[in-house]
């Protein structure tokens, strides 16, 4: 990713995104600065998500023809703006805006999302096209911005994605689909006034085996730590995913995504490639135990959550 999608950039384009919208940007702070770069602005109460890599534009029209449905339906979500026309654009910046959710206690749990997953697997199909769930894709989509990507590694995953992907298709053809939110943990999280637990950040979101948004949390167990939150979230959802036929799919497409996500920030930022490699070699070593650290706190150190 080039300096078109620097923290500088991102920040001065959220400035005049701003300024179109007739709000101040005062006391504005970047959130997120991954594949998107999200600002929280309090005072006027909004978020805006600005997507920074060229190859993901089209995520950015989908999420706002969603944010629209999902209200309609009142579905456990974070709502679009109001009275904003989106998708708002400037200087070849593409953005969508949501409402902002001030932190509200309890601190949210694996349980919270177990339960919000169950309401969220029952809202149906949505009456428009959405993608089907295709980590493949996905990942050989974030391998075109593979700036600071080495020759052997960059083999390394076209190899695997062409190994996994016949695998992908047939669990698709013979899975029970839905909508599933494809990225699916306590982070895109947020807790109501009103107490009601909502889901954000719908890059992801598409049609797919539901099992699919159980596989984060697993996978993220066994390589982030914190023991018992697969075993929480299967309880409060009543399933649990590493019992499933296909869980060995679901393991490495899961993993297959966590890496390739880095791929356009690998040139950006030194602590991100070095985790990379982390990652990386650790699928090559078939290496189970290898700690892993989220890739968010590496790009933005201090990060906070919306």
């Amino acid at each position: 990713m080039s300096r078109r999608f620097s923290e500088e950039t991102m920040t001065a384009a959220m400035r005049e995104m701003a300024a179109a919208l007739n709000v101040s940007p005062d006391g504005a702070r970047l959130i997120q600065l991954t594949n998107n770069a999200v600002f929280a602005l309090p005072r006027p109460g909004i978020v805006i998500r600005i997507a920074r890599t060229h190859q993901l534009l089209d995520r950015v029209a989908k999420v706002i023809q969603l944010g629209r449905w999902f209200a309609e339906i009142d579905a456990p979500t974070i709502r679009l703006a109001r009275d904003v026309e989106q998708p708002i654009e400037f200087g070849g910046l593409v953005a969508s805006v949501w409402q902002y959710v001030p932190p509200h206690p309890p601190a949210l749990t694996v349980e919270d999302l177990g339960l919000v997953l169950r309401e969220f697997h029952a809202l149906g199909v949505p009456p428009f096209p959405l993608p089907t769930w295709d980590p493949i894709s996905d990942a050989r989509r974030r391998l075109t911005d593979a700036d600071g990507l080495s020759n052997p590694d960059h083999n390394f995953l076209v190899d695997w994605c062409d190994r996994l992907e016949p695998e992908v298709a047939a669990f698709n053809e013979h899975g029970t689909r839905t909508l599933i939110h494809g990225d699916a943990y306590v982070g895109n999280l947020l807790r109501e006034s009103s107490e009601r637990t909502v889901m954000c950040d719908f890059d992801a979101t598409c049609v797919g085996p539901w099992q699919v948004d159980l596989a984060a949390v697993a996978v993220g167990e066994a390589r982030f730590g914190a023991a018992g939150r697969h075993r929480a979230l299967a309880i409060a959802y009543g399933f649990d995913v590493t019992s499933d036929a296909s869980w060995t799919v679901l393991r490495e497409a899961r993993e297959l995504k966590m890496i390739a996500a880095a791929v356009p920030l690998l040139a950006t930022s030194p602590s991100v490639a070095a985790e990379f490699a982390n990652r990386l070699h650790s699928v090559q070593q078939d290496d189970p135990t290898a700690r892993w650290r989220p890739f968010a706190e590496l790009a933005v150190p201090t990060r906070s959550r919306r």
